[in-house]
């Protein structure tokens, strides 16, 4: 199983996923703002299953509200380019994570870390 990955950005801003990690995307993807300055890449099966039931607690609570925040901020969908397994990552995005060419990818348990290599 691949944990970590390293790679450029080409030009488009679109990041590669490597062969053996493209079925783990297959229904999409979300890219998120990290609990610092990093990104989360979720499988959109993922998000859609155990990130946004989370993002739906008690309305009056802060502490969800604050979650709502930080991972809709920004928040974009995507789907991986099949015959190629990128995904293009909004300028807004990279600038918050202060990634400008080269990304670390790590495996954070269901989902992904991209951070500035």
């Amino acid at each position: 199983m691949v944990d970590y990955f390293q790679r450029k950005l080409d030009d488009k801003r679109r990041l590669t996923i490597p062969a053996e990690l493209r079925a783990e995307f297959e229904s999409g993807v979300v890219i998120t703002r990290g609990f610092q300055k990093y990104l989360h890449l979720y499988p959109k099966s993922v998000w859609e299953q155990q990130v946004e039931p989370q993002l739906q607690g008690n309305i009056l609570d802060e502490k969800t509200a604050d979650l709502n925040v930080q991972f809709r901020m920004g928040k974009c969908d995507n789907d991986l380019d099949q015959k190629q397994g990128r995904i293009t990552l909004e300028q807004h995005l990279l600038d918050y994570a202060g990634i400008s060419r080269d990304v670390v990818a790590v495996r954070a348990g269901r989902y992904w870390r991209l951070m500035a290599g």
